[in-house]
């Protein structure tokens, strides 16, 4: 490496080296035309956009680049979604659960600073040990994204995840996101800004966002339901149906005999 070149042209080359890229390689992955060779040899200035792919795809410091800072990576992806608002206790100094139904998750998003906003949801106290030293919230459901273990109506209760990054795949969130509040399984890709936000519904596809668009993360961690006895009665209903149909089998194969 030639040492009267700049010093961002010299971190440059680097990080290609490091990541074993040919420089028709790392142009392809930084979507600059042909190769990496004329910005390697000082002949192009290296341009902002690909300082931004370096940040984003490598998640390399632009101040290290141009020698203005020993750190040489930013943790760009990492979402801070803790709670913006929790509620206090008047009585003991302990913080309460907040309930979101339906009509309230509508305004959520837009509202997720607004302290005025949350004083008018219901608020209590859990008095159970598992919901106690973390951040619990209440949100309900809605449609059938998520049957059959979640259905319409029913609550899910959820404790707040600090980042994205403490959240792991396959378990079930509930997602505050910049116009919606989800609730749906988690996929991380490797090595990507996006993630994949599933239903259990297999009638939904799943739903592709930027990391970014998270606000909030709350992990499900319980549910109530009012719809026990429904569940059941077409749980008997369904089995029943089926002994049915297996007794006009068996008098079918009996009348052949």
């Amino acid at each position: 490496m030639k040492s009267d070149l700049p010093i961002e042209i010299q971190r440059f080359k680097q990080v290609r080296e490091e990541h074993n890229f040919t420089q028709t390689e790392f142009a392809e992955v930084l979507n600059i035309k042909n190769s990496t060779s004329d910005i390697e040899r000082g002949r192009t200035k290296l341009s902002g956009q690909v300082v931004m792919q370096l940040l984003k795809i490598f998640e390399i410091n632009p101040l290290w680049i141009f020698g203005e800072s020993f750190q040489k990576k930013l943790d760009v992806h990492h979402i801070n979604s803790m709670p913006k608002v929790i509620s206090i206790s008047e009585d003991n100094n302990r913080e309460n659960m907040l309930l979101v139904n339906q009509k309230a998750a509508a305004g959520y998003p837009q509202n997720i600073g607004d302290a005025e906003f949350y004083q008018q949801l219901p608020a209590f106290e859990m008095p159970i040990p598992q919901f106690r030293n973390a951040s619990f919230r209440g949100f309900q459901i809605e449609g059938d994204s998520m049957e059959p273990n979640f259905r319409a109506d029913d609550w899910v209760l959820g404790k707040s995840v600090e980042s994205l990054q403490q959240a792991n795949n396959h378990k079930v969130y509930v997602f505050v996101l910049q116009d919606s509040v989800l609730v749906k399984k988690l996929h991380k890709h490797p090595n990507s800004h996006k993630v994949s936000l599933i239903s259990t519904n297999s009638y939904y596809p799943p739903y592709e966002i930027e990391a970014s668009e998270i606000q909030e993360i709350w992990e499900v961690t319980s549910k109530l339901t009012f719809s026990i006895n429904e569940n059941s009665e077409n749980s008997m209903l369904k089995k029943l149906e089926q002994s049915m149909e297996d007794l006009k089998a068996q008098l079918h194969s009996i009348k052949k005999v």
